[in-house]
């Protein structure tokens, strides 16, 4: 082989190489989740810093402070799942959907009166499940659901799917339970 044909052989090969990596990614996220983020029981855990490595969805806020949910709503997830939405049109199985609520701070800014995001409240994480893994009061209509206080980040708050989680998610249940509307990233992108 000569070198133009090498230095054409190798950025073919690297492509090819890196878009097998990506359908390997895909395939193990449910892998990757029942392993790290669920245990073998059911129990879902909050991941860990996941405003670095994950994809944010998109932004919710609401803002009237006695409102049920007051807060900045930041809705994260994996980007495997988010890539997999956008081509699928549906969330695959093991995608972890976390919406951080948090309280809102506002001020006069150069830019005039704004609101922004301040500490933590409460995070709610849905695991998506299409095998039916788990008989237990947190999973239900093919998610696994949870919520996380502040206070203590590390137990789940929830008292069932049906009593804590189902109540908010009823107006988007012939959406996969999800209210995609709010996460402009699961669309196609403006610029390609």
């Amino acid at each position: 082989m000569n070198r133009k044909t090498t230095r054409l052989w190798i950025p073919a090969v690297l492509a090819g190489m890196l878009a097998g990596a990506g359908s390997v990614m895909a395939g193990s996220l449910a892998e990757e989740t029942y392993s790290r983020h669920v245990d073998s029981g059911g129990a879902i855990s909050l991941p860990s810093d996941f405003r670095l490595s994950w994809t944010h969805l998109g932004s919710w806020v609401v803002s009237e402070a006695t409102a049920p949910g007051a807060g900045f709503h930041d809705v994260y997830t994996q980007a495997e799942a988010a890539r997999s939405f956008r081509e699928n049109g549906v969330f695959p199985d093991g995608a972890v959907l976390i919406k951080e609520i948090r309280t809102i701070e506002s001020g006069d800014k150069t830019t005039g009166p704004a609101q922004w995001a301040r500490d933590p409240a409460v995070w709610f994480v849905m695991v998506k499940d299409t095998q039916g893994r788990f008989d237990s009061p947190h999973w239900g209509e093919g998610w696994g659901w949870a919520l996380f206080k502040a206070e203590e980040a590390s137990v789940n708050a929830s008292a069932s799917f049906e009593e804590t989680c189902k109540g908010c998610h009823v107006p988007a249940q012939q959406n996969d339970w999800v209210f995609t509307e709010g996460y402009p990233t699961l669309q196609a992108p403006l610029v390609k």
